[in-house]
């Protein structure tokens, strides 16, 4: 694709800002199968007896099942105290099978994806794609040139029955089962998501990437991704996710867990964009070995309520942990996010980079935690984190949390707290623009070191995004 080119579709693309919500919208399926409304044995039985999985993993689900009954809810956070875990439906399939090539996707879900411009992204950017519709995996595809390199990009669902070793040898191994009860709620009764294996010194030079998309109401989505980076090698994977507005609430409690194996390098960019009525509550963890770099770009636009804190583990000599996270709290919206920096080896490195921004009741939180352990000679870790409040009845919170047992080591801490300025709005407004205008010009700027991280493609969708919320359009 030419500059000419791009820069033309960025110009088409900020033109149609104004055009109606292309997330919000709800596409009739006569589903394959549902569940029945509430959690249970029986559910977790019903689906794994339906994916005809193998015994151990029956086994890990009812045993993080009797985890999570046994665990308390968060007292911390968000109030999740109007959370009813019997409201939801917890495994609903839309078709009866997985294609591999777009015509044959059932004509619905087609068309669901192709106006949130799935297709287009995979012929244009994408070196393999995956669509989740509700529970299930509905289109896997990865390009033949990247076959022939021996990678795996697959459903988690095609991955127990293809390569079991693979997946048992790292399933829960990076967040396990009892990390928090939304993990353990998660392997019981996870569906769907990736699995990605990339071989040693093998480098995937476009993204992958999978959406996810909660079409039902009262669903609960529980998508589990394992991505393994194996040495030298380089991998991008994009996670997108969108639901339309429903007056009931759904549930989204996915498990991410990365494996960057010695010298190799990882990056995983997530865009969501879910409607108001979903809790949006994840565990992203990834582990890093000798020398290899694990990045975390992170956006949050949508839901009423996220809990998510991108994590990295630096357990190998000169591993580095780079996390840069956006919020965007509109009225109605809580965010209860931010990162996770875990120091266990010498020469390790860590940033950790938060913006936020609160409109109206609004409220975006960033909780951060660095910790570096006994050992961790010369470790250095470095946390920004700017807020920016765009009225009087917004909030923001930060609670850092730094934990240091090695006295050879460097943290840093910056956090600050601030408001549109009147002069800025002044100037722009006395060259033509209107307060709206301007204020989002401002709030592009405020944007700007996350966006500059997004491929062009993602970056114009951001901006479309972010130009939504201001007009309290999205979700």
């Amino acid at each position: 694709m030419g500059k000419e080119e791009t820069v033309s579709d960025l110009h088409q693309d900020l033109r149609d800002i104004k055009e109606q919500d292309q997330y919000n919208f709800r596409t009739e399926i006569d589903y394959a199968h549902s569940s029945r409304r509430g959690i249970g044995e029986d559910v977790v039985r019903e689906l794994s007896s339906l994916k005809d999985e193998p015994e151990w993993m029956l086994d890990f689900r009812l045993k993080a099942l009797d985890i999570f009954f046994s665990m308390p809810m968060p007292t911390w956070g968000v109030d999740l105290g109007t959370l009813d875990f019997e409201q939801f439906y917890y495994f609903m399939r839309a078709t009866r099978g997985k294609t591999r090539t777009w015509d044959e996707v059932p004509d619905a879900i087609k068309d669901t994806f192709e106006k949130l411009g799935i297709p287009e992204a995979e012929r244009k950017y994408l070196a393999g794609v995956e669509t989740q519709m509700d529970s299930e995996t509905v289109y896997s595809s990865l390009k033949v040139e990247w076959e022939r390199h021996g990678i795996i990009f697959v459903d988690m669902d095609t991955a127990v029955r293809e390569y079991p070793d693979l997946v048992q040898a790292h399933i829960s191994k990076c967040v396990p089962v009892r990390d928090n009860k939304f993990a353990a709620l998660n392997s019981a009764f996870w569906s769907g998501g990736s699995f990605v294996y990339v071989p040693p010194g093998v480098d995937v030079e476009i993204p992958l990437q999978a959406y996810f998309r909660i079409n039902a109401q009262s669903l609960g989505q529980f998508e589990r991704t394992i991505i393994i980076a194996d040495e030298g090698s380089n991998v991008h994977y994009i996670e997108g996710c969108t639901a339309p507005q429903y007056t009931e609430a759904a549930l989204h409690t996915g498990v991410i867990e990365i494996f960057v194996k010695k010298g190799a390098h990882a990056r995983y960019t997530t865009i969501q964009n879910w409607s108001r009525n979903v809790y949006n509550l994840v565990t992203q963890r990834a582990i890093v070995d000798e020398d290899g770099l694990m990045e975390w770009v992170d956006g949050n636009l949508g839901s009423g309520i996220t809990m998510k804190y991108p994590a990295v583990i630096l357990r190998g000599a000169r591993a580095r942990g780079e996390i840069l996270s956006i919020a965007f709290a509109a009225e109605g919206q809580h965010y209860d996010a931010g990162a996770k920096a875990i120091h266990l080896a010498p020469d390790t490195r860590s940033s950790i980079t938060s913006k936020s921004i609160s409109k109206g009741n609004g409220r975006s939180g960033f909780r951060g935690l660095v910790r570096i352990g006994r050992g961790a000679e010369r470790a250095q870790s470095k946390v920004l984190c700017d807020a920016l409040l765009l009225d009087p009845e917004s909030r923001s919170d930060t609670y850092p949390y730094i934990d240091v047992s090695e006295d050879d080591s460097r943290v840093e801490h910056e956090a600050t707290v601030s408001r549109i300025s009147e002069d800025q709005l002044f100037y722009l407004m006395s060259r033509g623009l209107s307060e709206q205008q301007a204020s989002a010009l401002i709030i592009n700027g405020f944007l700007e070191p996350f966006v500059k991280e997004l491929p062009m493609e993602y970056a114009v969708e951001l901006n479309r995004l972010v130009q939504l919320q201001m007009e309290g359009s999205v979700g």
